[in-house]
């Protein structure tokens, strides 16, 4: 049997249907902020800048090991000469004063060098360290610039959710008003073709634009006032009202 439903319970649906368009139309704006694509680039470009910090604390890592290691060198060498300093001034051997004096010529050029090696490690130490900064610093201002488009994205959240929270209010007090049988219908439409109701408006259909064909509109006039129809062209129930040119 045909659904039944009085004409002014069929246009609640209009009522119904932009309550809902204006939802969908919500949602899409709280998941179009400009705030969300600019956090996702900020968040892309920090991913980035967390590889190369990661990359230059190794490259830092490797200097401050071979400093390290120079450093100890240069300990040991100084030991040995402090010894052979030692060992001379207590010789009483002109044979072994000369020798150790040739060994520790040899080791003061070995101190020299190694010297020499340290400071151009340690301003190489001093590059990684102003590299690395440098990479903290722009990561520093990266989530400075995040922090600020959520804060901006969270306000505008907030001013949709509670729009959202007044509209979902609305169509509750409209959808009770609505027979059950005739809800159900509109419910069923709007999940599967994405319109629940559409007005016909001087013969066109407002769901999607499309004027009725003359046959279609002969079988529309036919029917009874309280006929629950569906549209042909956008498969919403169609409501009919004084504009609809009949």
């Amino acid at each position: 049997m045909a659904l039944k439903a009085s004409p002014s319970d069929q246009a609640l649906l209009l009522d119904l249907q932009a309550v809902d368009t204006k939802l969908r139309q919500l949602e899409y704006k709280a998941k179009s902020l400009t705030q969300h694509a600019a956090i996702a680039t900020l968040t892309s470009q920090i991913d980035g800048l967390r590889a190369t910090e990661l990359e230059r604390r190794g490259a830092r890592e490797d200097v401050t090991i071979e400093l390290s290691r120079l450093e100890s060198d240069v300990t040991v060498v100084e030991a040995r000469i402090k010894r052979d300093e030692e060992r001379a001034q207590a010789s009483s051997s002109a044979k072994d004063a000369q020798a150790l004096e040739h060994e520790l010529a040899s080791l003061r050029k070995r101190q020299f060098d190694l010297e020499e090696i340290e400071l151009t490690v340690m301003e190489k130490l001093e590059e990684r360290d102003a590299a690395l900064a440098e990479t903290q610093a722009s990561l520093t201002d990266l989530r400075a610039q995040i922090g600020e488009l959520e804060v901006a994205r969270d306000t505008e959240l907030k001013v949709i959710t509670d729009e959202q929270k007044h509209t979902a209010a609305n169509r509750s007090t409209i959808a009770a008003k609505v027979p059950a049988d005739l809800l159900a219908l509109y419910e069923k439409q709007q999940a599967r073709y994405g319109t629940g109701a559409s007005l016909l408006r001087g013969g066109v259909s407002g769901a999607n634009g499309v004027r009725l064909l003359e046959n279609e509109l002969v079988a529309i006039r036919a029917a009874a006032p309280d006929d629950v129809l569906i549209c042909p062209s956008s498969d919403a129930i169609l409501v009919r009202t004084g504009e609809s040119g009949l």
